[in-house]
């Protein structure tokens, strides 16, 4: 599956220029709106694949592409919400009971310590939630499909879905090392790694969306054997 993730986008007559439009928004996600329509993006690769459609989408229509977008990074935003609020209490925290001598230091050390396991912990579950969630919205066009506790529970809970994104995150964990080693090149680094993470998440994203599709039963079979796509109305 790393396999056919990795040459996804290059089965497509054009993916040279949806490399390119993908990376430059990627490069500026810094301004946020351009990250929008990547998420947008992925949105249509996860709509696509998990109806086992393995042409790449394009960048077009863009009102669609920056709503789906829009929608994604919404349902990002609040999953992210209570580990960065953990964050938050524990540096609020610790500077509260800063002060000076070495017991001092030793029970902020510990308080730290703590919170940033505890916040690293509910990180990496939301980090294992959101994919499923932004799917579970392609899959229906509705927000509040992201929040859908009885459809998200089986497919959380499922061998496929975990494999799919440990996939996944292999993946995107190959593609930061090779970005960490393109920074040390300033500034030409950091563009061509903007490029190569753009690639990588799309690739991750693949696999997470057969996963979903297997997992949810939507990858359906011709009398020849083939993978079709048969979509919901959304």
């Amino acid at each position: 599956m790393i396999n056919e993730s990795l040459t996804y986008l290059r089965t497509s007559d054009d993916w040279v220029k949806t490399v390119l439009i993908g990376g430059l928004l990627t490069f500026f996600g810094f301004l946020l709106v351009p990250v929008v329509f990547v998420a947008g993006y992925l949105v249509r690769v996860l709509r696509a694949t998990m109806h086992g459609d393995d042409a790449p989408p394009r960048f077009e229509d863009w009102g669609d592409l920056g709503r789906d977008g829009l929608y994604a990074v919404a349902i990002a935003f609040v999953y992210g919400i209570v580990p960065g609020l953990l964050i938050g209490l524990t540096a609020a925290f610790a500077a509260l009971i800063a002060g000076p001598g070495p017991r001092s230091g030793l029970l902020v050390g510990g308080v730290t310590l703590v919170g940033g396991l505890l916040a690293l912990v509910v990180g990496l579950l939301a980090a294992y939630v959101v994919p499923a969630a932004v799917a579970n919205y392609a899959e229906s066009g509705s927000v509040r499909a992201g929040f859908a506790v009885g459809d998200l529970r089986p497919v959380l809970t499922s061998g496929t879905y975990a494999t799919g994104w440990l996939l996944g995150f292999a993946v995107l964990l190959g593609a930061g090392v090779v970005t960490g080693l393109l920074s040390v090149v300033p500034l030409l680094g950091t563009f061509v790694g903007a490029f190569v993470s753009f690639y990588a998440v799309v690739a991750a994203y693949y696999i997470v969306g057969h996963a979903w599709g297997d997992t949810r039963g939507l990858t359906v079979h011709d009398d020849d054997g083939e993978t079709g796509a048969e979509r919901p109305a959304i």
